[in-house]
């Protein structure tokens, strides 16, 4: 196998400057959520911590739990499991859902493209369930797929009982781990249709007709912003998962524990500044990008790609110049045949002087099975001509 479990290095002659791995500690930096009681701010390609407060802290999340209910959508839409376009009937359990709704009638049927919607923008509780139950049965067997999702992010603070967010005992994350969540979220970049609409409409021209205001105002009074979810419950407070992008740049910050949505919105609004004043990216590869390829003996297709699973990026200070800075490729050891599409093989680390700055990993663009007798024998051959 070519390249397998090696290093292939490419140096980026053309990109200066220098950036190091922590940009940000508790102790140090701005104070931007003083009333809060946990914030985080994150840039999302690198996932590098630009500032935090507290963000190891257990809190409740209120209603951002839907977005590892979103991330679940969004990868059972990815995997064809689930359509935009099919009607989702409501059982009774999720018409009676209490809190932030969209006021399902049980035995009503919608479609999973305004269930998500209502989801997205209204932060309806019986549409999170109505699709939970479609996607795994019942929202009990929903809400173990979201808990082993937290397990293989590594979110070991984070613990879900509902989809919701509604209040329930051992229902905590932290504002890190939301970060993270929405990090994974925005890899289905089809998600910000949703979550930046300000306002919509569901059963249009009916007597029925609802009419949805995104929960999160920042959609429509901050430039940039087109998502992610609030949440509020009296035991939460209120909360804020917002995202915003500008150039290149995308960045993530997440407050909870604010005393009002002001104050929320502020605390959010004086984070996103300072991320779009003091940092910038440079982008590398766009997710799916072509990074390299493989060439497998015993693999049927003869040039196997290689691409990221999302878009990479060198994060830096705002005039900082950056010098030496490369990609190492890094497969896993002893690949199998056959390959599934997406199967992570290997990592891409990017350094700067010798000094890491990022890593994302490298999956297949396409399903890679193995070659048959008759196939081999062909390649065989010809090898064999070739090289007489």
């Amino acid at each position: 196998m070519k390249k397998c479990g090696i290093c292939l290095t490419i140096f980026l002659m053309f990109i200066s400057g220098f950036a190091s791995t922590s940009f940000a500690a508790e102790e140090k930096g701005p104070k931007l959520a003083e009333d809060a009681k946990s914030a985080v701010l994150m840039e999302r390609d690198t996932g590098e911590v630009l500032y935090n407060k507290n963000a190891d802290e257990k809190l409740p999340p209120a209603s951002m739990t839907k977005i590892m209910t979103m991330l679940l959508i969004m990868e059972a839409l990815d995997k064809g499991t689930l359509k935009l376009d099919e009607n989702v009937r409501v059982s009774e359990y999720a018409a009676s859902m209490g809190g932030s709704q969209i006021f399902l009638e049980a035995g009503e049927e919608m479609t999973v493209n305004e269930l998500l919607k209502g989801v997205a923008v209204a932060s309806g509780n019986d549409a999170s369930v109505a699709l939970a139950e479609r996607i795994s049965g019942s929202e009990e067997e929903f809400v173990a797929k979201m808990n082993e999702k937290a397990k293989n992010l590594g979110l070991s603070n984070t613990s879900f009982q509902n989809t919701t967010g509604l209040p329930a005992k051992d229902h905590y994350t932290t504002a890190h781990d939301m970060a993270v969540m929405a990090k994974e979220l925005l890899k289905h970049e089809e998600i910000t249709k949703y979550t930046s609409i300000y306002e919509d409409y569901l059963r249009k021209g009916t007597e029925d007709e609802f009419w949805l205001v995104n929960t999160n105002k920042l959609v429509k009074f901050y430039d940039g912003v087109d998502g992610l979810k609030t949440g509020f419950t009296r035991e939460a407070l209120y909360c804020l998962t917002a995202t915003a992008k500008k150039d290149d740049m995308r960045v993530i910050a997440v407050v909870m524990g604010a005393k009002t949505p002001k104050e929320r919105n502020a605390t959010i609004s004086s984070m996103l500044d300072y991320a779009f004043n003091s940092y910038e990216t440079d982008a590398l590869y766009k997710r799916y990008q072509k990074v390299d390829q493989l060439n497998m003996i015993r693999a049927k297709q003869s040039e196997i790609d290689v691409v990221t699973n999302e878009s990479v990026s060198l994060l830096k200070k705002k005039g900082e110049q950056m010098d030496n800075v490369k990609t190492d490729i890094i497969y896993n050891e002893n690949l199998k045949l056959p390959l599934n599409k997406g199967q992570e093989i290997g990592i891409l680390k990017v350094s700067s002087n010798g000094k890491p700055l990022s890593e994302a990993k490298l999956v297949v663009k396409d399903s890679v099975d193995e070659a048959g007798v008759f196939t081999l024998f062909k390649r065989t051959m010809s090898e064999m001509v070739k090289n007489r």
